[in-house]
């Protein structure tokens, strides 16, 4: 028998609906690149993984009897206005679904593959067949959200103050387990306030200053060889520099475990890191800093995950994560 969430997922999965994501399309995933890298700054950078862990949010996967309830069918909220509660959750209470599109088709504990943690047994698979209605292909490229739930377990938002900092380990599988798509495939995000200007004011006229959330991140794409001269490749492209452009920081030609990381400085700038293998991020891992669409962090509310695909009956890629943790510096 499916056991329902309780009401703080009820209330992540809100806080994941039109209200909260209703500029998210216009940030779609699927947008073109700026190859050309933005001006970076490392000023006061704080390396991800340092300082003090957060024990009541993260996940190492290491629990035999991890579970996750899907509480079928997904939301799809953002395609067809309904969010169907229950939501999904996991059964620690540390992970749950988005309302607005919904969570992986399968989230799953797995063995940890090859030449990752030492000593690590279990890791999280989260990969999708429906990424927009569930029992029914969009043929467009579409995603689904899987919300680490930090500020329910916290109580509350970090302040940038205290250099919040989230890493991750992600197992890039052989080119030849990947869906054959050109484009993201994979991201790894954090959820932030910052002030924005919003149209308004007196009269419906001008612009009124407001906290609202944005969502920087690491994105994972796939770019298909011809099997001849050109081999299959992938990249982690960066969500984003000042104009709100995603630019490409580096390519990853052999498969296996990397590390990422992002950090949120007292300066509410986001710097990126990552590297191939699981040990520590160090200084040298840095990709760039950025104050992404020009926003200063005022508060960061949580991570997620996004996996897509193209909608068109043919599996995503299979995501392999662990020891995903969340620490500060004060």
């Amino acid at each position: 028998m499916r056991s329902s969430p309780g009401s703080d997922l009820i209330v992540t999965a809100r806080a994941f609906s039109a209200s909260t994501w209703r500029v998210l399309s216009a940030l779609t995933i699927t947008g073109a690149m700026l190859l050309s890298r933005p001006a970076t700054s490392r000023a006061q950078a704080i390396v991800p993984g340092t300082g003090q862990r957060l024990t009541q949010v993260g996940d190492d996967f290491e629990d035999p009897k991890w579970n996750y309830i899907a509480n079928e069918p997904k939301s799809s909220e953002e395609q067809d206005k309904q969010e169907r509660l229950p939501s999904g959750r996991a059964a620690n209470g540390r992970w749950a679904e988005g309302l607005k599109r919904g969570q992986p088709d399968m989230v799953k504990r797995v063995p940890t593959p090859p030449g990752g943690i030492e000593g690590s047994e279990g890791s999280m698979m989260l990969r999708s067949l429906y990424t927009s209605v569930p029992g029914k292909f969009s043929g467009q490229t579409s995603q689904d959200d899987f919300i680490c739930l930090v500020e329910q377990r916290l109580g509350g938002k970090i302040s940038p103050s205290r250099g919040p900092n989230v890493v991750c380990h992600v197992y890039i599988p052989p080119f030849d387990k990947w869906e054959r798509r050109e484009g993201n495939s994979f991201c790894f995000r954090l959820a932030c306030l910052a002030w924005m200007e919003k149209p308004g004011g007196f009269l419906g006229m001008g612009t009124t200053r407001k906290l609202d959330e944005y969502w920087p991140g690491m994105l994972i794409s796939f770019h298909p060889g011809d099997g001849k001269k050109t081999q299959d490749f992938a990249s982690i492209n960066l969500r984003a520099g000042p104009n709100g452009g995603d630019f490409r920081a580096l390519d990853i030609k052999e498969p296996g475990w990397w590390t990422l990381g992002m950090s949120v400085t007292p300066d509410g700038q986001i710097h990126y890191y990552a590297h191939s293998g699981v040990a520590p991020l160090t200084e040298k891992d840095h990709l760039s800093s950025q104050f992404p669409y020009g926003y200063k962090a005022e508060q960061m509310i949580t991570f997620f995950f996004d996996v897509l695909n193209g909608d068109n009956g043919q599996w995503s890629t299979p995501w392999i994560i662990d020891d995903a943790f969340v620490y500060v510096q004060r």
